[in-house]
Protein backbone atom coordinates (compact mmCIF):
# COMPACT_ATOMS: atom_id res chain seq x y z
CA UNK A 1 0.00 0.00 0.00
CA UNK A 2 1.16 3.51 -0.77
CA UNK A 3 -0.20 6.99 -1.22
CA UNK A 4 1.18 8.78 -4.27
CA UNK A 5 0.59 12.53 -4.37
CA UNK A 6 1.00 14.49 -7.60
CA UNK A 7 0.68 18.18 -6.86
CA UNK A 8 2.02 21.53 -5.81
CA UNK A 9 4.88 22.38 -3.47
CA UNK A 10 5.10 25.93 -2.12
CA UNK A 11 6.68 28.08 0.52
CA UNK A 12 4.02 30.01 2.42
CA UNK A 13 4.33 33.52 3.87
CA UNK A 14 1.64 33.80 6.54
CA UNK A 15 0.48 37.19 7.85
CA UNK A 16 -1.62 37.45 11.02
CA UNK A 17 -3.78 40.53 10.47
CA UNK A 18 -6.47 42.30 12.49
CA UNK A 19 -8.72 41.98 9.42
CA UNK A 20 -8.43 40.84 5.81
CA UNK A 21 -7.57 43.71 3.42
CA UNK A 22 -10.23 45.21 1.19
CA UNK A 23 -9.26 45.87 -2.46
CA UNK A 24 -6.57 48.54 -2.55
CA UNK A 25 -6.10 48.52 1.23
CA UNK A 26 -2.90 47.86 3.19
CA UNK A 27 -3.39 46.25 6.61
CA UNK A 28 -0.45 46.02 9.02
CA UNK A 29 0.09 42.95 11.16
CA UNK A 30 2.58 42.24 13.94
CA UNK A 31 4.30 39.15 12.53
CA UNK A 32 5.10 37.05 9.48
CA UNK A 33 5.59 33.29 9.63
CA UNK A 34 7.28 31.26 6.87
CA UNK A 35 6.19 27.64 6.41
CA UNK A 36 6.15 24.96 3.74
CA UNK A 37 2.84 24.71 1.88
CA UNK A 38 1.16 23.92 -1.42
CA UNK A 39 -1.92 21.74 -1.65
CA UNK A 40 -0.05 18.69 -2.88
CA UNK A 41 2.68 18.91 -0.25
CA UNK A 42 0.16 19.64 2.51
CA UNK A 43 -1.82 16.53 1.61
CA UNK A 44 1.32 14.42 1.41
CA UNK A 45 2.42 15.54 4.88
CA UNK A 46 -1.08 14.94 6.27
CA UNK A 47 -1.11 11.38 4.93
CA UNK A 48 2.44 10.71 6.17
CA UNK A 49 1.79 12.11 9.65
CA UNK A 50 -1.28 9.88 9.82
CA UNK A 51 0.97 6.88 9.16
CA UNK A 52 0.97 6.41 5.39
CA UNK A 53 3.90 5.51 3.17
CA UNK A 54 3.88 8.49 0.82
CA UNK A 55 5.56 9.29 -2.48
CA UNK A 56 5.47 12.95 -3.60
CA UNK A 57 5.73 13.97 -7.26
CA UNK A 58 5.98 17.65 -8.19
CA UNK A 59 8.50 20.38 -8.89
CA UNK A 60 10.52 23.04 -7.09
CA UNK A 61 12.94 25.65 -8.39
CA UNK A 62 16.71 25.66 -8.19
CA UNK A 63 16.51 28.56 -5.76
CA UNK A 64 16.78 29.52 -2.11
CA UNK A 65 13.11 28.72 -1.44
CA UNK A 66 13.25 25.04 -2.40
CA UNK A 67 14.81 23.65 0.78
CA UNK A 68 12.30 25.45 2.96
CA UNK A 69 9.41 24.24 0.81
CA UNK A 70 10.56 20.61 1.17
CA UNK A 71 11.51 20.70 4.86
CA UNK A 72 8.39 19.20 6.44
CA UNK A 73 7.99 16.65 3.65
CA UNK A 74 11.47 15.39 4.52
CA UNK A 75 10.75 15.43 8.24
CA UNK A 76 7.56 13.41 7.66
CA UNK A 77 9.52 10.75 5.77
CA UNK A 78 7.91 11.40 2.39
CA UNK A 79 9.76 9.89 -0.59
CA UNK A 80 10.92 12.90 -2.65
CA UNK A 81 12.72 11.01 -5.41
CA UNK A 82 10.00 12.04 -7.91
CA UNK A 83 10.27 15.77 -7.11
CA UNK A 84 11.99 17.58 -9.99
CA UNK A 85 14.26 20.62 -9.66
CA UNK A 86 13.45 22.94 -12.57
CA UNK A 87 14.49 26.30 -13.97
CA UNK A 88 11.64 28.30 -12.44
CA UNK A 89 10.97 29.88 -9.07
CA UNK A 90 9.69 27.62 -6.30
CA UNK A 91 5.95 28.12 -5.80
CA UNK A 92 5.10 30.72 -3.18
CA UNK A 93 1.87 31.73 -1.41
CA UNK A 94 1.00 34.81 0.63
CA UNK A 95 -1.69 34.00 3.21
CA UNK A 96 -3.51 36.62 5.26
CA UNK A 97 -5.33 35.30 8.35
CA UNK A 98 -7.74 37.30 10.53
CA UNK A 99 -8.39 36.74 14.28
CA UNK A 100 -11.36 34.48 13.46
CA UNK A 101 -9.26 32.13 11.36
CA UNK A 102 -10.59 33.25 7.97
CA UNK A 103 -7.99 33.61 5.26
CA UNK A 104 -7.23 35.16 1.89
CA UNK A 105 -4.55 33.57 -0.28
CA UNK A 106 -2.45 34.63 -3.27
CA UNK A 107 -0.26 32.06 -5.04
CA UNK A 108 2.64 32.39 -7.48
CA UNK A 109 2.69 28.95 -9.12
CA UNK A 110 6.26 29.03 -10.44
CA UNK A 111 7.80 25.55 -10.67
CA UNK A 112 4.42 23.89 -10.08
CA UNK A 113 3.53 24.73 -13.68
CA UNK A 114 6.37 22.45 -14.80
CA UNK A 115 5.23 19.35 -12.87
CA UNK A 116 4.71 16.47 -15.30
CA UNK A 117 2.61 13.31 -15.06
CA UNK A 118 5.48 11.13 -16.28
CA UNK A 119 7.30 11.82 -13.01
CA UNK A 120 4.96 9.12 -11.67
CA UNK A 121 6.13 5.96 -13.44
CA UNK A 122 3.77 3.12 -14.34
CA UNK A 123 5.31 0.86 -11.68
CA UNK A 124 3.91 3.17 -8.99
CA UNK A 125 0.36 2.84 -10.28
CA UNK A 126 -1.60 -0.28 -9.44
CA UNK A 127 -4.34 -1.73 -7.21
CA UNK A 128 -2.17 -1.20 -4.10
CA UNK A 129 -1.77 2.53 -4.80
CA UNK A 130 -3.95 5.48 -3.82
CA UNK A 131 -3.27 8.43 -6.12
CA UNK A 132 -4.03 11.89 -4.72
CA UNK A 133 -4.50 14.90 -7.01
CA UNK A 134 -5.44 18.57 -6.74
CA UNK A 135 -5.61 21.52 -9.14
CA UNK A 136 -2.45 23.57 -8.54
CA UNK A 137 -0.44 21.83 -11.29
CA UNK A 138 -1.28 21.84 -15.03
CA UNK A 139 -4.70 20.32 -15.66
CA UNK A 140 -3.56 18.45 -18.77
CA UNK A 141 -0.99 16.59 -16.67
CA UNK A 142 -3.66 15.66 -14.12
CA UNK A 143 -5.89 14.39 -16.94
CA UNK A 144 -3.07 12.24 -18.31
CA UNK A 145 -2.22 10.78 -14.91
CA UNK A 146 -5.85 9.97 -14.09
CA UNK A 147 -6.15 8.02 -17.36
CA UNK A 148 -3.02 5.99 -16.60
CA UNK A 149 -4.04 5.36 -13.00
CA UNK A 150 -7.52 4.24 -14.03
CA UNK A 151 -6.05 1.80 -16.55
CA UNK A 152 -3.78 0.43 -13.81
CA UNK A 153 -6.70 0.02 -11.35
CA UNK A 154 -5.26 2.44 -8.79
CA UNK A 155 -7.60 4.20 -6.36
CA UNK A 156 -7.91 7.87 -7.34
CA UNK A 157 -8.79 10.68 -4.92
CA UNK A 158 -9.26 14.07 -6.59
CA UNK A 159 -9.52 17.27 -4.56
CA UNK A 160 -10.94 19.73 -7.10
CA UNK A 161 -9.23 22.69 -5.46
CA UNK A 162 -8.95 25.37 -6.52
CA UNK A 163 -11.98 24.76 -8.73
CA UNK A 164 -11.01 24.56 -12.40
CA UNK A 165 -12.30 22.72 -15.48
CA UNK A 166 -11.49 19.08 -16.16
CA UNK A 167 -13.03 16.87 -18.84
CA UNK A 168 -16.14 15.09 -17.61
CA UNK A 169 -14.53 11.78 -18.55
CA UNK A 170 -11.69 12.53 -16.11
CA UNK A 171 -14.10 13.39 -13.30
CA UNK A 172 -16.01 10.17 -13.93
CA UNK A 173 -12.77 8.16 -13.78
CA UNK A 174 -11.93 9.06 -10.16
CA UNK A 175 -13.03 7.02 -7.17
CA UNK A 176 -13.52 9.83 -4.65
CA UNK A 177 -14.09 13.52 -5.40
CA UNK A 178 -13.48 15.95 -2.52
CA UNK A 179 -14.80 19.52 -2.76
CA UNK A 180 -15.68 22.28 -0.34
CA UNK A 181 -18.86 24.32 -0.56
CA UNK A 182 -17.42 26.88 -2.99
CA UNK A 183 -15.83 24.26 -5.24
CA UNK A 184 -18.95 22.11 -5.15
CA UNK A 185 -21.14 25.03 -6.22
CA UNK A 186 -18.76 25.85 -9.07
CA UNK A 187 -18.69 22.26 -10.28
CA UNK A 188 -22.46 21.87 -10.01
CA UNK A 189 -22.98 24.98 -12.13
CA UNK A 190 -20.49 23.66 -14.69
CA UNK A 191 -22.22 20.27 -14.85
CA UNK A 192 -25.76 21.63 -14.66
CA UNK A 193 -26.88 19.88 -11.47
CA UNK A 194 -27.71 20.76 -7.86
CA UNK A 195 -24.83 21.63 -5.55
CA UNK A 196 -25.21 18.60 -3.30
CA UNK A 197 -23.04 15.54 -2.87
CA UNK A 198 -25.85 13.28 -4.06
CA UNK A 199 -26.56 15.29 -7.19
CA UNK A 200 -22.87 15.45 -8.10
CA UNK A 201 -22.51 11.71 -7.54
CA UNK A 202 -25.48 10.97 -9.79
CA UNK A 203 -24.34 13.40 -12.48
CA UNK A 204 -20.89 11.80 -12.54
CA UNK A 205 -22.14 8.25 -12.80
CA UNK A 206 -21.67 7.09 -9.23
CA UNK A 207 -18.35 8.69 -8.25
CA UNK A 208 -18.20 8.99 -4.45
CA UNK A 209 -18.43 12.68 -3.46
CA UNK A 210 -17.37 14.27 -0.17
CA UNK A 211 -18.62 17.85 0.07
CA UNK A 212 -17.37 19.76 3.12
CA UNK A 213 -19.58 22.55 4.44
CA UNK A 214 -17.49 24.10 7.19
CA UNK A 215 -19.41 24.38 10.45
CA UNK A 216 -22.33 22.49 8.90
CA UNK A 217 -20.26 19.33 8.55
CA UNK A 218 -19.84 17.25 5.42
CA UNK A 219 -22.19 15.65 2.90
CA UNK A 220 -21.05 12.25 1.66
CA UNK A 221 -22.60 10.38 -1.25
CA UNK A 222 -21.23 6.98 -2.27
CA UNK A 223 -22.66 4.47 -4.70
CA UNK A 224 -24.35 2.52 -1.88
CA UNK A 225 -25.40 5.27 0.54
CA UNK A 226 -25.48 8.96 1.41
CA UNK A 227 -25.08 10.54 4.82
CA UNK A 228 -24.22 13.70 6.75
CA UNK A 229 -21.13 13.86 8.94
CA UNK A 230 -21.69 16.53 11.62
CA UNK A 231 -19.04 19.10 12.43
CA UNK A 232 -16.59 18.75 15.29
CA UNK A 233 -17.22 21.69 17.66
CA UNK A 234 -13.86 23.41 17.82
CA UNK A 235 -12.94 27.07 17.83
CA UNK A 236 -10.96 27.70 14.66
CA UNK A 237 -7.70 29.62 14.99
CA UNK A 238 -6.67 29.19 11.33
CA UNK A 239 -8.39 27.13 8.62
CA UNK A 240 -5.52 27.49 6.12
CA UNK A 241 -4.47 23.84 5.75
CA UNK A 242 -7.54 22.09 7.14
CA UNK A 243 -8.98 21.08 3.78
CA UNK A 244 -5.68 19.57 2.71
CA UNK A 245 -5.37 17.78 6.03
CA UNK A 246 -8.83 16.31 5.45
CA UNK A 247 -7.97 15.10 1.95
CA UNK A 248 -4.60 13.62 2.91
CA UNK A 249 -5.90 11.70 5.91
CA UNK A 250 -8.95 10.54 3.96
CA UNK A 251 -6.69 9.12 1.24
CA UNK A 252 -4.50 7.33 3.76
CA UNK A 253 -7.45 5.73 5.52
CA UNK A 254 -8.90 4.51 2.22
CA UNK A 255 -5.45 3.18 1.31
CA UNK A 256 -5.51 1.18 4.56
CA UNK A 257 -8.75 -0.47 3.46
CA UNK A 258 -11.12 1.45 5.73
CA UNK A 259 -14.64 2.27 4.56
CA UNK A 260 -15.47 5.72 3.25
CA UNK A 261 -17.48 6.40 6.41
CA UNK A 262 -14.53 5.48 8.62
CA UNK A 263 -12.14 7.51 6.47
CA UNK A 264 -14.36 10.60 6.58
CA UNK A 265 -14.68 10.40 10.36
CA UNK A 266 -10.92 10.13 10.81
CA UNK A 267 -10.21 12.91 8.30
CA UNK A 268 -12.77 15.14 9.99
CA UNK A 269 -11.15 14.73 13.37
CA UNK A 270 -7.70 15.52 11.96
CA UNK A 271 -9.00 18.57 10.10
CA UNK A 272 -10.71 19.83 13.23
CA UNK A 273 -7.43 19.64 15.14
CA UNK A 274 -5.67 21.38 12.27
CA UNK A 275 -8.15 24.27 12.54
CA UNK A 276 -7.22 24.88 16.18
CA UNK A 277 -3.59 25.67 15.26
CA UNK A 278 -2.08 28.58 13.43
CA UNK A 279 -0.11 27.91 10.27
CA UNK A 280 -0.32 25.85 7.13
CA UNK A 281 1.56 22.56 6.73
CA UNK A 282 2.95 22.67 10.25
CA UNK A 283 -0.56 22.63 11.75
CA UNK A 284 -1.32 19.11 10.48
CA UNK A 285 -1.65 16.69 13.43
CA UNK A 286 0.22 13.46 14.05
CA UNK A 287 -1.69 10.16 14.10
CA UNK A 288 -1.46 9.87 17.88
CA UNK A 289 -2.96 13.35 18.30
CA UNK A 290 -5.92 12.49 16.08
CA UNK A 291 -6.42 9.17 17.86
CA UNK A 292 -6.37 10.88 21.25
CA UNK A 293 -8.90 13.48 20.14
CA UNK A 294 -11.23 10.81 18.78
CA UNK A 295 -10.91 8.71 21.94
CA UNK A 296 -11.68 11.69 24.15
CA UNK A 297 -14.65 12.65 22.00
CA UNK A 298 -13.39 16.10 21.07
CA UNK A 299 -16.29 16.32 18.62
CA UNK A 300 -19.64 14.69 18.00
CA UNK A 301 -19.56 11.90 15.41
CA UNK A 302 -17.16 13.35 12.88
CA UNK A 303 -17.48 16.06 10.29
CA UNK A 304 -15.39 19.12 9.74
CA UNK A 305 -14.36 21.94 11.99
CA UNK A 306 -15.89 25.37 12.08
CA UNK A 307 -14.79 27.50 9.19
CA UNK A 308 -14.54 26.75 5.47
CA UNK A 309 -11.81 24.21 4.71
CA UNK A 310 -10.19 26.21 1.93
CA UNK A 311 -6.70 24.80 1.64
Amino acid sequence: MAVVVFGSINLDLIFALPRLPAPGETVLGPTTRIEPGGKGANQAVAAARDGARVVMAGAVGRDALADGALRLLREAGVDLSRVAAVEASTGCAAIAVDPGGENAICVGSGANLLARADQVEDALLGPATTLVLQMEVPADQTVALVARARAAAARIVLNLAPAAPLPEATLRAVDVLVVNETEGAWLAADLGCAATAGALRDRLGGVAVVLTRGGDGAEVAASHAAWHAPAWPVEAADTTAAGDCFAGVLAHRLDRGETLRQAVDRASAAAALCCTRSGSQGSVPLAVETETAMTRGTGDEGGVAKGDLRR
